[in-house]
């Protein structure tokens, strides 16, 4: 195991936040890629679990818990540094390790903020009761978020239709009911 990192097992709960790109100075900080504009997640948690690279040299195997000092945004990224990772080599012995955190550490959405992975996998009905699919994921367009539904066909073949997420299209999402209702006709 690296220094700084002890075996643990992934909660029940883990989203993947981010990856770890690099090092990042020679103090043990390491570069951190989000996969949100807004990486909360990242610095409201101070224990991020890492699962090793995909690709290439592993340099740990297993889940394994990592105790986070101090995260900070940088530029279009984060750094962060973490405890026992004290150097340059133990911070580059991260590279390509894939971030989770428990869903739990989350902070509170506020009131009509939602958190993309909440949506992913709720039904989509119209205001005519018609259903459109389920929400399969949600794209940055950069001046809105566009959910991407997938429904099936008659035939069976699946199709997708994608929905701006703004309130003139969207009337209500109910996260307890796993439905989102929106002012859209199923031929648009």
């Amino acid at each position: 195991m690296i220094a700084g990192l002890e075996a643990a097992e992934m909660p029940a709960d883990a989203i993947e936040v981010g990856r770890i790109a690099d090092a990042w100075g020679v103090k043990g900080w390491f570069k951190v890629l989000p996969h949100s504009a807004n990486p909360e997640a990242l610095f409201s948690s101070k224990s991020w679990y890492l699962l090793p690279t995909e690709r290439g040299q592993k340099t740990f195997d297993g889940c394994a818990r990592l105790l986070v000092k101090e995260a900070k945004e940088h530029s279009s990224s984060v750094v962060a540094t973490a405890q026992d990772v004290l150097d340059r080599t133990a911070a580059e012995a991260l590279r390509g390790s894939r971030i989770f955190v428990s869903r739990a550490s989350f902070p509170t959405a506020a009131k009509d903020e939602y958190y993309w992975v909440d949506l992913i996998g709720l039904d989509v009905v119209n205001r005519q009761d018609e259903a459109l699919g389920v929400v399969k994921e949600l794209l940055s367009t950069g001046a809105q978020t566009v959910l991407v539904i997938e429904y099936s066909e008659e035939d069976g073949k699946l199709q997708e239709r994608m929905i701006p997420f703004v309130s003139a299209y969207v009337d209500d999402v109910d996260l307890k009911a796993r439905r989102i209702l929106v002012d859209w006709l199923k031929d648009y």
